[in-house]
C-alpha cells in the first residue's frame, strides 16, 4: 500500500503545482488568519481551481463557528474540513452533519496518555489526525505547523478503527524513520517543505513526494 500524503499550508500556485506533479493525495489550505500560511478566500478560490481532478482539497480551520464555515465552503470548492482547535466530539457531528463534508479532526500527543482524548471523536469524525502538543514553554505556538515532532514510538502496534494521518515536524530527512517507527500509512506535511514559515519550497514538496512514493 502507498502512503497517502497530504501537503498543508498551501499557499501559492508554484508550491500547489509542485504537490500536483509529484503526486500528492490531499493539499490543505489554511484559514486560520494568525498562521503564516492563511489564505483568504479568493486566493483559497483561485488555488482549488487549480488542484488537479482526484486530489483531495482540505480546509484547515481552527474552532469555527457555522458563519465562518458557510464563507469558505460557499467560495472555495472542498472534499474535507480538517478541524484543528478544541472542538468537542458533538460539535465535529455538527459541522460533518451541516455541511455534509467528510471531517478530519485533530489529536494532539505529548505522551501516551493523550491518544484517550481520541477515543470519543471516532463516531463523529471521519478521520484522525495526530499532532505533536506543543510543550507549555512554546508560548508563541500555533495549532500546527510548529515544525516539532512526538515521539513516534508511541504510535507503534496501535490499530484504530478510523483513518489516520502522522503530522508534527515531518521533513524529507525524517519520513523514512517516522513512518517506519510509527507505522504509518498516511502523512501530513507543512513545515518541512518550507524554506521559511509560510514559504513553501517546490523543491523541498518534490523531494518529499518522490521520497514517500518510494517507501
Amino acid at each position: 500500500m502507498a502512503i497517502e500524503i497530504k501537503i498543508c499550508g498551501i499557499d501559492s500556485a508554484a508550491a500547489l503545482d509542485a504537490a500536483a506533479q509529484g503526486g500528492a493525495d490531499m493539499v490543505g489550505l489554511m484559514f486560520y488568519e494568525p498562521s503564516p500560511r492563511y489564505v483568504g478566500l479568493d486566493q483559497a478560490a483561485a488555488l482549488a481551481a487549480r488542484v488537479p481532478a482526484g486530489m483531495t482539497k482540505v480546509a484547515v480551520v481552527v474552532d469555527p463557528d457555522d458563519a465562518e464555515l458557510e464563507r469558505i465552503v460557499r467560495r472555495v470548492p472542498l472534499d474535507m474540513i480538517q478541524l484543528h482547535g478544541g472542538e468537542t466530539p458533538r460539535r465535529v457531528a455538527e459541522i460533518r452533519a451541516r455541511f455534509e463534508l467528510p471531517v478530519m479532526k485533530v489529536i494532539k500527543i505529548a505522551v501516551a496518555e493523550d491518544f484517550e482524548a481520541a477515543t470519543p471523536y471516532l463516531d463523529a469524525a471521519d478521520r484522525l489526525l495526530f499532532e505533536a502538543k506543543p510543550p507549555k514553554h512554546m508560548t508563541e505556538a500555533l495549532p500546527g505547523g510548529n515544525a516539532i515532532s512526538f515521539d513516534w514510538r508511541l504510535l507503534a502496534g496501535r490499530t484504530w478503527p478510523k483513518l489516520w494521518m502522522l503530522s508534527g515536524g515531518l521533513d524529507p530527512e525524517n519520513l523514512a524513520d517516522a513512518v517506519r517507527i510509527a507505522g504509518a500509512r498516511a502523512v501530513d506535511v507543512s513545515s518541512g517543505v518550507e524554506d521559511r514559515p509560510g514559504v513553501k519550497s517546490p523543491a523541498r514538496i518534490a523531494a518529499f513526494l518522490e521520497l514517500a512514493r518510494g517507501l
